[in-house]
């Protein structure tokens, strides 16, 4: 009897399990070569058969050696259910199935003594969206008119910089005409879905810049002030030295990475960029860090960063910042200044129990530069974390961003500095509904970053499927920097894909301002809100239906 080696991975370890139809296949190796995980190869295999060719029982044994295709199995070549495969194969003779038995987290860490990291969302979603407990339940009818979204012009426009209150505006009147006295905080009004920070490491270089053709063509040809953020790790000298900067908001983490570069590019930009946002930490593994694994440190993603290729952790807080007065001080003041003050600069934190104190301190800032207040919930994705992080830590968006409102309407000073948040929104497909609802519960306006990926062609899930963003292996080479790999993406097609689905989300935006009379966003218009969930309801404060 051969021994059994109880204590290594096995196929029946893991998540993914790949289904293999040895008749079907005509082992023309498409999968094989597709596959990035090398997690099948090809192989051959000794088959016995008993047949009798006379006409009374004569058994005869058979063995045969033929062609087959394996699952290969270990602790960095397994299966991660991405169904590329499956794609490929011209016969459907293979295709990865879920295990439901799976061991392989602890497998993995019993094994290697390390953390299991992933890219993706949270796995841990078991329970219904609270967005998809809130329902638009009042609509304008007889008591007021609502609109005709084919028809009507709506003011689609959010702010991003800080807006004075009138008693603080700087006119005096003089002769009867408005005489301004002193230079007010810079304010763009922009579209209210910002394109989320994703760097360009993270991303494919193909996939970066997909985006950003997509984001001009919004701006000079569609007529949508659609802005993107460049995410942690600078972005390229042509771009910084090019007229598209000004749709583009520049990204500054603790890492500080590539920000050399921008510095360097100040005196040749053509254009200011379309914002500052500085990046305490994310909704996805709040308080862990940035982490890009050295697999992904190609190249030019060394010469933009100004680092050698390893593993580029971002801390995870800003050293020598140890107060959010200090934060005003000497972040928000010393970018403003780089700038002459003529771009608005924001901040980034992730959704706690601790970011109303933070807001609430940035509302009584006294230079009024605090040009916005980016909140992001554990339900956002990222390119690479520690499972455990990415699982267990965090919070919901949805409550938090209602505290900072409500925190802003005790002071008197909502919209005095614009709300932005995320967190999953458009993991139903459907960003616009996602989007008018934070706006009711107090946002000025969204950003989202995972969706932009599954518009190109992700095949991951948030459960389970692929999640491989960290490797550098990426199935459709949209979080990769491998050349063969990054060539599967079309950068023309994602380009147009991400142009349509803006066109479309603005048009269900109109369909769901109409209805309830809008001609704006619908900002803190909570009462158009009811929730089918009491306790979401009584948490929020809207009215409960059932």
């Amino acid at each position: 009897m051969a021994t059994m080696k109880v204590n290594q991975i096995s196929r029946d370890d893991l998540d993914w399990q790949i289904q293999y139809n040895t008749d079907r296949c005509t082992f023309c190796g498409k999968c094989v070569a597709a596959c990035p995980f090398k997690a099948i190869e090809a192989g051959v295999e000794k088959r016995r058969k008993v047949i009798s060719d006379h006409f009374t029982p004569e058994p005869k044994v058979q063995f045969k050696t033929i062609p087959v295709i394996r699952q290969t199995v270990g602790e960095h070549t397994f299966c991660r259910g991405c169904g590329i495969c499956e794609r490929v194969c011209p016969n459907e003779a293979i295709k990865p199935v879920r295990n439901e038995d799976s061991r392989f987290g602890v497998k993995y860490r019993a094994t290697l003594a390390d953390p299991f990291k992933r890219g993706g969302r949270s796995n841990l979603a078991t329970e219904k969206r609270t967005l998809d407990k809130i329902k638009v339940g009042r609509i304008s009818q007889m008591t007021d008119p609502s609109l005709d979204a084919s028809r009507h012009t709506f003011d689609m426009l959010a702010p991003f910089g800080r807006i004075l209150p009138a008693d603080e505006m700087p006119f005096d009147v003089v002769d009867g005409k408005l005489v301004m006295n002193r230079t007010t905080p810079k304010v763009n009004w922009i579209y209210p879905i910002i394109v989320g920070d994703m760097s360009i490491g993270a991303l494919s270089w193909r996939m970066w810049e997909a985006m950003a053709i997509a984001v001009a063509y919004l701006n000079e040809e569609v007529g949508l002030p659609v802005r993107m953020c460049s995410g942690e790790g600078g972005v390229p000298i042509r771009l910084l030295k090019s007229r598209y900067l000004k749709y583009m908001i520049l990204q500054i983490a603790s890492g500080h990475f590539g920000w050399n570069r921008i510095v360097n590019s100040m005196p040749h930009m053509q254009e200011l960029p379309g914002g500052v946002l500085i990046k305490i930490g994310q909704g996805a593994k709040p308080g862990d860090g940035g982490l890009l694994q050295a697999k992904k440190v190609a190249s030019h993603i060394s010469e933009i960063r100004g680092v050698p290729k390893a593993d580029l952790l971002s801390p995870p807080n800003h050293q020598g910042l140890y107060s959010i007065e200090e934060s005003v001080q000497k972040m928000f003041l010393s970018l403003n200044s780089a700038f002459k003050f003529q771009v608005p600069v924001a901040i980034k934190v992730a959704a706690s129990a601790t970011s109303v104190s933070v807001y609430n301190n940035l509302l009584r800032d006294p230079y009024n530069i605090v040009g916005g207040f980016f909140v992001d919930g554990l339900a956002g994705g990222t390119g690479a974390a520690n499972e455990i992080s990415l699982d267990h830590t965090g919070h919901p968006i949805v409550s938090k961003l209602r505290d900072c409102y409500n925190a802003a309407v005790h002071q008197g000073k909502q919209g005095q500095i614009p709300l932005w948040a995320a967190g999953g929104l458009g993991a139903n497909w459907n960003l616009a509904a996602d989007a008018f609802k934070m706006m009711a519960l107090g946002a000025n306006g969204v950003f989202t970053g995972k969706l932009m990926l599954q518009i190109a062609g992700c095949v991951g899930n948030d459960h389970g499927k692929c999640n491989a963003c960290n490797t550098g292996l990426c199935p459709v080479g949209i979080c990769t920097q491998n050349p063969t790999l990054v060539k599967r993406l079309d950068i023309d097609k994602t380009a147009e894909q991400i142009v349509n689905y803006f066109i479309a989300t603005d048009n269900e935006l109109k369909k769901m301002l109409a209805p309830i009379g809008n001609s704006s966003l619908p900002v803190g218009r909570s009462d158009c809100l009811i929730s089918v969930d009491r306790a979401v309801a009584e948490r929020l404060n809207i009215q409960y239906s059932c």
